[in-house]
């Protein structure tokens, strides 16, 4: 696809200062130029153009919000000046995999005040002896050569990342796992309440079961007494039956004798 045919896609009906962000990977350029982008995009702060077959960037349009450049993968071989001038706040710059060859052709770079990184990945000129230490002399404003600074300590990651539209990210994903705490937190308190009252109605009913047993206790001490009283009345009909017996044996016994 064009790179103007892709700018336009990528506006999505907004008006190029709407635009923060503009990734235009992969597409085609025009004769190894850009083409389409305008000066219209004031508030661009992230342009990504890797890969699109850029030979020179001299027609870059003016952006003085960009911070984050990202030109790998191209055939640029040097005239960097229109990047000093057209992009006075660019902090971070990737040139990897281009056709730079010489120290010299970063020269201009010395002009972008506010570089704080720079990737030279799979260019020539990292191929040069002494070609950290050259760089760093050249431009004394980066902190960052190709990931690392002069100390071989690694950039952190929010040093790779655009300020600005980055932070906004951020932001946006602070609030995100602010509310996804708070979800939880709602769920934590919904669940301890599902708790405590599985605890109350687990006590309601054991104190039911209590009763029952209690209830079941008594009826069985009651049924014991009545037994008990059952055992007695028996015991007094047959000490009855056995006198009566007895007196009827005198009585039978007094009648032989007055015979």
């Amino acid at each position: 696809m064009e790179m103007k045919k892709r700018i336009h896609l990528e506006l999505r009906n907004r008006t190029p200062a709407a635009v923060q962000e503009l990734v235009l990977d992969n597409c085609r350029s025009n004769n190894g130029k850009i083409e389409g982008l305008i000066a219209e995009f004031v508030n661009l702060e992230f342009l990504s153009l890797i890969n699109v077959g850029l030979i020179s960037v001299s027609n870059f349009p003016k952006l003085p919000k960009l911070k984050k450049l990202e030109l790998s993968d191209n055939r640029i071989y040097g005239c960097l000046d229109m990047l000093a001038e057209k992009l006075p706040n660019l902090t971070h710059l990737n040139l990897s995999g281009n056709k730079l060859k010489d120290i010299s052709t970063l020269e201009p770079l010395k002009k972008l005040e506010c570089l704080k990184s720079l990737d030279l990945f799979n260019c020539e000129v990292t191929d040069l002896n002494g070609y950290r230490e050259s760089v760093f002399k050249l431009l004394p404003q980066l902190t960052y050569l190709d990931g690392y600074d002069q100390e071989d300590r690694e950039a952190p990651d929010s040093d790779a990342e655009v300020d600005g539209v980055d932070e906004e990210e951020d932001d946006e994903e602070g609030e995100d796992e602010e509310d996804e705490e708070d979800e939880d937190s709602e769920e934590e308190e919904f669940e301890d309440e599902e708790d405590d009252d599985e605890d109350e109605d687990g006590e309601e009913d054991e104190d039911d079961l209590s009763a029952e047993e209690e209830e079941f206790r008594h009826d069985g001490e009651v049924d014991e007494d009545e037994d008990d009283d059952d055992d007695d009345e028996d015991e007094d009909e047959e000490e009855e039956e056995s006198g009566k017996g007895e007196k009827r044996k005198r009585e039978t016994d007094d009648e032989g004798e007055d015979d």
